[in-house]
């Protein structure tokens, strides 16, 4: 299996079902800790261009954060660099888990979308 990284936030129940799965495949996992070690705009600029999904995507549009600040009015009027700082800012904005080997990168966590891509 492929070493992975997963930008994930240990409290987070989702984040560490995707991380149980992952490591139940045989993957070995670098473990970010998406607060402490929060993706650089440039970092997420080519996380978001391997993902093939667009830029609002890796928004946490659920979370605390995203409406406090609201972004829903905002995010159409930002630039693309604008987004990448705002996520690159504060790490609880990003949606999570984010998994990369590099190449591909999948945000979110669905069994069905695990299997095909990180386990297949």
């Amino acid at each position: 299996m492929s070493k992975l990284t997963i930008y994930q936030y240990p409290k987070c129940g989702t984040c560490r079902q995707a991380v149980k799965s992952l490591q139940a495949k045989g993957n070995e996992l670098d473990l970010k800790h998406i607060v402490e070690e929060t993706p650089t705009p440039a970092e997420l600029k080519v996380l978001v261009r391997n993902s093939g999904l667009e830029l609002k995507k890796f928004f946490n549009t659920s979370g605390e954060v995203y409406k406090a600040l609201g972004l829903k009015d905002k995010l159409g009027s930002m630039s693309e660099q604008e987004q990448l700082e705002l996520l690159a800012s504060h790490g609880m904005l990003i949606k999570r888990p984010i998994v990369t080997d590099g190449q591909k990168v999948t945000v979110g966590y669905k069994e069905e979308q695990y299997e095909q891509v990180w386990n297949g």
